[in-house]
């Protein structure tokens, strides 16, 4: 699908003769996202092969991604006044185009073949012929893009757009309800766009009934403040796009949003940064980017784009909620949670600030303080969802961690009623209830369900080998123990069970070497502990030395040892 959106790949080979090393310490940059060592490394490599373009092309590709486009755009014009075919020159090009209005440049070098692929080069077209005042032009050529497959729901949903732009609400609304013989799966920036052109129709009733239906009464605060101005009365203005730039800003955030999860990040990065190069102050595509270099594991990138969003923006909170993970992905742990707990003192009343403070404080085992942060958000919710199958699940692993099985269990349950058979809950429910040797037939059944769901799930499979375990079921444990240790071949607890299970069938001399890996692969202290007992006095002793019920008896096969 991604030859529809662009024209080819954004990196092209480089012969780097005598530049090896600034080259190669570049490249091992660009392969781990780190653009600023990127950029840095081949500005290098080209001060010493200043004609070499396909160093241009990196070196400009690099720039592009750190959002640096005055300092590629000089690479891409000589990469262009060479004849090189170049991607990356093109966006680059096009971008300083669009952004000084010249529209007839753009035009041009799309019909000279110097575009970026049919979906973009036909919204970029068409948006250029709306900056030219060719209205009737621009969207006859909306309409030829989507009579390609595949490409009409974008043509029709920037033709809105478009349309909404000039004044034209009744024909955006037309489009936006239907009338044009395709629904649109409208993005929440399209909802929005929607919600403003029913203001401006004077149906704020209608909009606000769209707001509802699209986002709940769960929302943030972009989408509070539209549906209170519009409860109060107010016009809204129609500003997703005010003019033909915004709509080409508009263009590559739609392209950016779309390959997010379908190309790699780094390709998506490159359309969402010239999204926000054609218009600063489109929040969506800030933070569209800020989440693409939080994927990339570029923090204090993603930081710096977060703070790009102005306090006085609706978006601001949205965009505080990413830096605070961002703060707490780069390792500042403590700045990471505090930035999350100013987040719930502001917005006591959002859902995702009390959830994403739960969050860090469970990864950071802080299970007390995680609980009361989920306690926050489920007081907050009118009527469970059936997304809300997490929040439940999050609290009653906080709950279960504390010992407060009374609280944690009724979590899981209401986690299931809203997700039935979701695998990771009736495992997580099931597995407690196995370690509790309480309710044992529908522990197993969970379970079973559970590995039904997610075969290749080691946890999950290691959950049905332990269940068979706690209840004598030595040899149905075994193998499903040795698959699930096949799967997670390096995880503690899994393999501290297999060698638990080879013990309860009497194969000790392979239990004992199963504990030894275990204890190599950095267990948590509790358990290395205790595997460090077994291999010391046997699992049976452990056993009996814990006030457990004993192994039921099987007979040693003759592998036994120790």
């Amino acid at each position: 699908m991604a030859t529809l959106f662009v024209a080819g790949a954004f990196v092209s080979p480089v012969h780097a003769d005598g530049v090896a090393g600034p080259y190669l310490a570049a490249q091992a940059a660009s392969q781990r996202s780190d653009y600023a060592a990127a950029a840095t490394y081949f500005t290098q490599a080209l001060a010493h092969d200043p004609g070499n373009t396909g160093l241009m092309e990196v070196a400009a590709l690099s720039d592009v991604a750190l959002g640096d486009f005055d300092a590629a755009l000089p690479l891409a014009k000589t990469m262009v006044a060479t004849g090189m075919t170049s991607p990356t020159a093109n966006i680059i090009v096009l971008a300083d185009q669009l952004k000084r209005g010249a529209f007839d440049e753009a035009l041009a070098g799309i019909a000279a073949g110097k575009g970026l692929g049919p979906l973009v080069d036909g919204l970029v077209g068409a948006w250029a012929l709306v900056g030219e005042g060719k209205m009737s032009d621009a969207l006859a050529a909306f309409d030829k893009l989507g009579a390609n497959p595949g490409l009409q729901a974008f043509a029709l949903y920037h033709k809105a757009l478009a349309m909404a732009s000039v004044g034209d609400f009744e024909g955006a609304e037309k489009i936006f309800a239907g009338g044009d013989g395709a629904v649109l799966n409208l993005s929440r920036r399209g909802v929005i766009a929607d919600a403003e052109v029913l203001s401006q129709l004077d149906r704020n009733p209608d909009a606000v009934k769209l707001l509802d239906s699209s986002f709940g009464q769960e929302a943030d605060p972009v989408i509070d403040a539209l549906r209170q101005r519009l409860k109060d009365g107010q016009t809204l203005p129609f500003d997703v796009v005010r003019n033909a730039t915004d709509g080409l800003s508009e263009v590559f955030f739609s392209v950016a949003a779309a390959l997010k999860g379908e190309a790699a990040d780094s390709f998506s990065l490159v359309y969402a940064r010239t999204a926000e190069d054609l218009r600063p102050d489109n929040a969506d595509a800030v933070l569209l980017t800020g989440d693409l270099l939080e994927s990339q594991g570029q923090q204090e990138l993603a930081i710096t784009a977060y703070g790009k969003v102005s306090r006085d923006d609706p978006a601001y909170y949205n965009a505080q909620l990413g830096r605070a993970q961002a703060l707490y992905a780069a390792g500042q742990i403590d700045a990471g949670i505090d930035a999350m707990k100013q987040l719930t003192t502001a917005h006591p009343e959002q859902i995702a600030a009390q959830m994403g403070l739960g969050d860090l404080l469970r990864k950071q085992e802080r299970y007390t303080e995680a609980a009361k942060a989920y306690d926050a958000a489920v007081a907050l919710i009118q009527t469970p969802q059936q997304g809300d199958w997490t929040l439940f699940y999050v609290r009653g692993i906080c709950n279960e961690r504390q010992g407060q099985w009374d609280k944690a269990e009724p979590d899981f349950r209401e986690a299931l009623v809203l997700q039935p058979d979701q695998p990771e809950v009736l495992n997580y429910l099931g597995y407690a209830m196995v370690e509790r040797g309480e309710k044992l037939p529908e522990a197993l059944d969970m379970i079973k369900r559970a590995v039904a769901a997610r075969p290749d799930d080691g946890y999950i499979v290691d959950s049905l080998s332990w269940v068979y375990y706690r209840t004598g079921q030595y040899e149905k444990a075994l193998p499903i123990a040795e698959h699930a240790s096949q799967l997670m071949p390096v995880d503690p607890v899994v393999t501290d069970h297999l060698g638990d299970v080879y013990w309860a069938v009497g194969r000790k001399l392979e239990a004992e070497f199963q504990w030894h890996r275990a204890l190599s692969y950095d267990p948590d202290p509790k358990d290395a502990a205790r595997i460090k007992r077994k291999l010391e006095i046997g699992l049976d002793a452990v056993l009996k030395e814990e006030g457990a019920a004993p192994l039921k008896i099987v007979v040693d096969n003759g592998s036994s040892g120790g």
